[in-house]
């Protein structure tokens, strides 16, 4: 069978672009110049870049041109640590640490070690978790507002997996599932996994639009609303009692779930009830301790409606059985003995003294953050290219992430999302005027 012309154009233009010959950000030659080139017609040019824009390796702007994406950053890559290199300051993920932690973890393999039946510890763990582990999980979020028993508690590898629990037993292929417009990109690469819809909900600067969550549930038969109420990431963001009120009226009257992502709400002190409190019929509450505590713990815990333990604890049980007994015990020991709670602590004033940095250092830009989140949302001139300006900081090596894997529309918005909670405050005082510099002389502007 023979091939058309233009495929031999896509398939050699892709294989450069994927080998690095152009920069991320680099203009392509207009529709008319690569059909003079290449002896092909104009239409069958405009044809070329489609396919290269299906393919995601370039992107095309209406008055602007065609330009070169930064494949380092297509979606879901910023949370693959090995993108990053060993010596960049990373302000593209997220790993909270304070002084110490190192020291608590030897003392408290230590204790683990001289008391305890650690033999044990060894064998197989109820997929729910051990009674003991799962009483101090409740006493733990009665101290963030939610009052639930250990029945109702299910322990797992952390919140990420206690996400994919909860939306493999609530949901099956072609469900549709409310999203923010920005949202965190590892339940948007999950639904997309399972064969869910995310349908997005537009963003205001103080909340998702709930009157469109409302017009979407009479469209559209929506299973579940995926929320963030305290401490939203990427935007920052705290739900009022008003909104959360509202949100949960929504849901009883159009018998959908929500499942409420509690895992930076640590940060935020005397926030509203959460919408499990509001609604424990309807909410599963997902949380853990790797932004409180440390991410190689994995450990995280579902606060569900008893009706539906049972068929989470099925999927537990089909996926990893149990969370590992070792560090279970040790995560419920500081859970108990107030190190958590310390660490919380401690984390909550680190993080209030990088936002007052950020807010000094990018003053002016328009940045989006909560005073005591880890996180700033930088929004661009529409001229400016996020792609570009994240290029040219890993050549000094310094490593963001643009706004595409946390945007769950196909438009795409214009900006940085900067973590600031993964080097030290010198270094962070280094790395953040060289991204206020990329942004004010971006040569694509």
């Amino acid at each position: 069978m023979r091939v058309p012309k233009y495929k031999g154009v896509v398939d050699s233009l892709a294989a450069q672009l994927r080998d690095g010959r152009w920069p991320a950000g680099h203009r392509l030659p207009t529709h008319r110049k690569l059909a003079a080139d290449e002896g092909i017609a104009v239409v069958t040019a405009s044809r070329v870049y489609a396919e290269l824009e299906g393919m995601g390796l370039v992107s095309s702007e209406q008055g602007r041109g065609t330009f070169v994406r930064d494949l380092a950053a297509a979606a879901g890559e910023e949370f693959d640590q090995r993108s990053v290199a060993v010596d960049a300051l990373d302000l593209s993920f997220n790993y909270p640490a304070v002084p110490g932690q190192a020291e608590l973890l030897r003392q408290a393999l230590r204790d683990l070690a001289a008391g305890g039946d650690l033999d044990a510890l060894l064998r197989y763990q109820p997929p729910r978790g051990r009674d003991q582990d799962r009483d101090a999980v409740a006493r733990h979020l009665h101290r963030r507002g939610l009052d639930v028993g250990r029945e109702q508690i299910l322990i797992v590898n952390g919140a990420q997996q206690g996400l994919a629990v909860t939306a493999m037993a609530l949901f099956q292929p072609g469900d549709v599932v409310a999203v923010d417009a920005l949202t965190y990109p590892g339940f948007v690469v999950l639904a997309r996994t399972l064969g869910l819809e995310p349908a997005p909900l537009p963003v205001t600067e103080i909340g998702p639009d709930l009157k469109a969550l409302e017009q979407l549930c009479r469209r559209r038969r929506v299973r579940a609303v995926y929320a963030m109420p305290t401490l939203h990431n990427p935007l920052g963001w705290v739900l009022d009692h008003s909104q959360r009120a509202q949100l949960v009226s929504i849901a009883h009257r159009y018998g959908v779930s929500i499942i409420e992502d509690a895992s930076y709400a640590y940060l935020v002190e005397d926030a509203p009830p959460p919408l499990a409190t509001l609604a424990p019929d309807l909410t599963v509450y997902v949380s853990g301790l790797s932004k409180s505590v440390a991410p190689g713990l994995r450990i995280g815990f579902i606060a569900a409606p008893a009706a539906l333990v049972p068929a989470l604890e099925r999927i537990i049980r089909a996926t990893t059985w149990h969370t590992p007994g070792l560090t279970t015990a040790l995560a419920c020991r500081w859970l108990t003995d107030g190190t958590v709670d310390r660490l919380e602590e401690q984390k909550r004033d680190d993080a209030r003294l990088r936002q007052s940095i950020a807010s000094e250092v990018l003053a002016g830009l328009g940045g989006v953050g909560h005073p005591s989140s880890y996180f700033v949302w930088l929004p661009l001139p529409q001229d400016a290219r996020p792609d570009r300006i994240a290029a040219a900081l890993a050549d000094r090596r310094i490593a963001v992430s643009t706004a595409e894997p946390f945007a769950t529309t196909s438009t795409v918005p214009h900006a940085l999302r900067l973590a600031l909670g993964s080097v030290g405050i010198p270094d962070l005082r280094n790395a953040l005027p060289a991204v206020r510099e990329e942004v004010d002389h971006d040569p694509f502007r």
